[in-house]
């Protein structure tokens, strides 16, 4: 019996194009000044040792600096996210291996793109990467609430969503990331995993928020790759054959 179709979750940020070269320190960049300015106290921002700070406690504790600002601080997501993501010359920044369309044809199966990145900024850097028709669905950030609260990967609550409105199983579903974290989430769901590792660089604070000294797979992940440009050669693994 043929097995059926995957439906592809892929991530876009250091899984699509290489957001590390320069799309990464200026969203830090942005995101410090706006976290400085939030914990100052109105006329002098705070230092960078309190961003620093209360940037990594909110990452470890709610997944996304963001949700702790928004909880601690009254910060408004929308603002948030227009802010730390408005980059003038943000298409002259990107960096992609060529053939991703060719790849995402070859590919069997409905992909979503699923990112923690706004829409704005993601359907800009899919749009220049010319792989914007290949996807069924395009989840953003924006849309990643469940009972009307915010929450983005890697939140059960969220991957749970998706398969209910895509009315797929987890069986079927593959996660392709950069994050261990999402990652980790999706297989305790039952979600088959891809880690994509060639655009990784230890000490990165986006994206990986830790990564690992050396990229050995963890247990959750099924298929470790360099590229997804890999992917068909490792589908027979990813349909658990």
């Amino acid at each position: 019996m043929k097995p059926s179709a995957p439906v592809w979750l892929f991530d876009l940020d250091n899984t699509l194009h290489d957001a590390s070269h320069a799309i990464f320190p200026a969203i830090m960049a942005n995101m410090n000044t706006y976290i400085a300015r939030v914990l100052g106290d109105g006329v002098t921002p705070a230092g960078i040792e309190a961003v620093n700070a209360a940037r990594t406690l909110y990452w470890k504790r709610y997944g996304a600096t963001l949700l702790g600002l928004m909880r601690h601080h009254g910060v408004r997501a929308d603002h948030f996210l227009r802010e730390t993501h408005e980059m003038d010359d943000l298409l002259s920044m990107i960096r992609h291996e060529k053939g991703l369309g060719s790849l995402l044809r070859r590919l069997p199966g409905r992909k979503i793109l699923l990112t923690n990145a706004p829409h704005r900024y993601s359907t800009r850097v899919l749009r220049h990467l010319g792989i914007h028709r290949h996807f069924a669905h395009h989840i953003a950030i924006e849309s990643m609430r469940v009972h009307g609260q915010l929450r983005p990967k890697p939140s059960k609550l969220l991957l749970r969503k998706v398969m209910r409105h895509q009315r797929v199983a987890a069986q079927r579903c593959v996660l392709v990331e950069d994050t261990l974290a999402n990652l980790r989430t999706a297989h305790a769901l039952g979600m088959r995993t891809v880690w994509v590792t060639q655009y990784l660089k230890v000490g990165d604070p986006i994206g990986t928020a830790h990564p690992p000294k050396r990229l050995t797979r963890p247990g959750w992940v099924d298929v470790k790759v360099k590229s997804v440009r890999s992917l068909p050669a490792r589908l027979s693994r990813l349909r658990g054959q």
